[in-house]
């Protein structure tokens, strides 16, 4: 095998990327490259947010001991925020507890994060149940929760001030997937 010429240009900027992972480290987050590690930092540094640690559990929590559940989008791909692949009673019952923050990329570009209460979600969490009552008690595939119902209902704490570096999508014929918003 051959190395590309590329590679010199990722030997030069590695440094930097070793300095963000420094970064990271010191708040919590071991991998930028890992479950949104570097959007994670990004994020947790703009709100004043802690990371709680371990995988299980909470996403952050804030000055006042507010519990969060942390969702990002790029909308490049998708529309819509994902949230468990095992979605029942138990979590959407951890999910009815917690704020929620919700970060809207364009690509790796930030542009906006917004906040709302576990009760603003409440249609989701009902819906969710339903199907998963409706469906022999099956857990549900990451059910999602629309930008334009974020956006139309949260609460804006954050927006970016310079556009994002124009970014070419990796199939520039896909369009972002939409979701519809739940009944009622």
């Amino acid at each position: 095998m051959k190395s590309h010429p590329d590679k010199a240009v990722l030997e030069e900027i590695f440094p930097s990327i070793r300095k963000y992972q420094e970064l990271a480290s010191k708040h919590g987050i071991g991998d930028i490259f890992q479950d949104n590690g570097g959007k994670l930092l990004q994020l947790v540094l703009i709100t004043g947010l802690t990371v709680i640690p371990g995988r299980e559990g909470n996403d952050a929590r804030d000055d006042d001991g507010n519990e969060y559940e942390l969702k990002s989008v790029n909308t490049l791909l998708t529309r819509s925020f994902s949230t468990h692949h095992h979605m029942n009673p138990v979590i959407i019952g951890k999910y009815r507890q917690v704020k929620w923050c919700f970060a809207v990329y364009e690509g790796i570009e930030l542009q906006a994060v917004y906040v709302m209460e576990a009760a603003q979600l409440e249609p989701y969490f009902q819906k969710w149940e339903t199907k998963w009552r409706a469906d022999g008690r099956k857990d549900i595939n990451n059910p999602k929760i629309p930008w334009a119902f974020v956006k139309e209902r949260g609460r804006l704490i954050f927006v970016a001030t310079e556009r994002p570096v124009p970014v070419v999508p990796a199939d520039p014929e896909a369009k972002p997937k939409d979701v519809e918003q739940p009944e009622g």
